[in-house]
């Protein structure tokens, strides 16, 4: 089950970094809510990982330039690698929600969440971009495979 969590993350990264150039480049075309949207995403890897790890959590809108989402998403790359590596699947982990909520979650409920949150918000993320006449990229796993 870790080579398959690795493996999504790897997918989600790659196509994460190949989006934040491709909005680089048409950064005066964006809508008003794309980045905020992009570093929300961004954010929750940064939170779901700090959540399991103990550390210290980004805000959950905090808006980030592309540029930072970049260097922020490796950094998530990296530390949920690690999780991977260091933790076991099937632990659960208590936690607060934004709202102070205590809740209970499996390591492997958890990113499988992270992962399906991501492919949400790219969806709308590509959606911006075609309302605003960018041809996105095919960010389809299977593509990303082939």
């Amino acid at each position: 089950m870790n080579t398959f969590f690795k493996d999504i993350f790897e997918y989600h990264h790659y196509f994460n970094q190949e989006l934040a150039k491709q909005m680089i480049e048409n950064e005066s075309s964006l809508l008003e809510r794309t980045i905020p949207l992009f570093s929300h995403t961004i954010n929750a890897q940064q939170i779901w990982n700090a959540r399991i790890t103990n550390k210290e959590k980004l805000g959950v809108h905090q808006i980030h330039s592309l540029p930072e989402c970049i260097k922020i998403d490796t950094d998530n790359f990296k530390e949920t690698l690690k999780i991977l590596d260091e933790y076991k699947l099937d632990k659960v982990i208590s936690y607060s929600n934004s709202r102070g909520k205590e809740f209970n979650n499996s390591i492997q409920q958890i990113l499988f969440h992270v992962a399906n949150h991501f492919s949400h918000h790219k969806g709308q993320i590509i959606s911006d971009l075609r309302q605003n006449g960018i041809t996105p990229l095919i960010t389809d796993y299977i593509f990303y495979k082939r």
